[in-house]
């Protein structure tokens, strides 16, 4: 629930954080669409509304084992590349940060990190607690 919920979560902040850099890069107060709107909510989505089909129809035996047992196959190897290409994303982040940059700037980066940390727990906790996971 909680996983689902901060996933969710991400089109209304990209879209909102979209607008507004796009209003700022523009130097007007309009920005239109096309240039304020991320493509990768757009894939997600899509993404997102065939992963629903696909497992509705294995669920109700609309495809026939075969087509089944190849969808599955094909969610294996998606599922595979996802946690490879967020290990490749992660590292490329940590490798990139320069801890002199880091060490100059103080401890603001490293607590704005922890109230994030925290922020995020928070609600997470907050969200299981009112659900009665917690």
């Amino acid at each position: 629930m909680v996983k689902l919920t901060r996933t969710l979560a991400i089109i209304p902040i990209t879209l909102v954080l979209g607008f507004y850099m796009a209003k700022k890069h523009s130097g007007t107060n309009k920005a239109s669409v096309k240039s304020a709107f991320p493509m990768f909510i757009l894939y997600f989505v899509i993404a997102s509304i065939i992963t629903t089909i696909c497992n509705y129809c294995m669920d109700s035996n609309i495809f026939s084992a075969e087509i089944s047992s190849a969808i599955l196959s094909f969610f294996a190897l998606m599922k595979f590349c996802s946690k490879f290409f967020i290990i490749m994303a992660m590292g490329a982040i940590g490798l990139h940060t320069d801890i002199i940059d880091l060490i100059k700037n103080g401890g603001r980066p490293i607590i704005m990190g922890f109230c994030c940390w925290v922020a995020i727990a928070c609600v997470s906790l907050g969200v299981q607690h009112l659900f009665g996971l917690w």
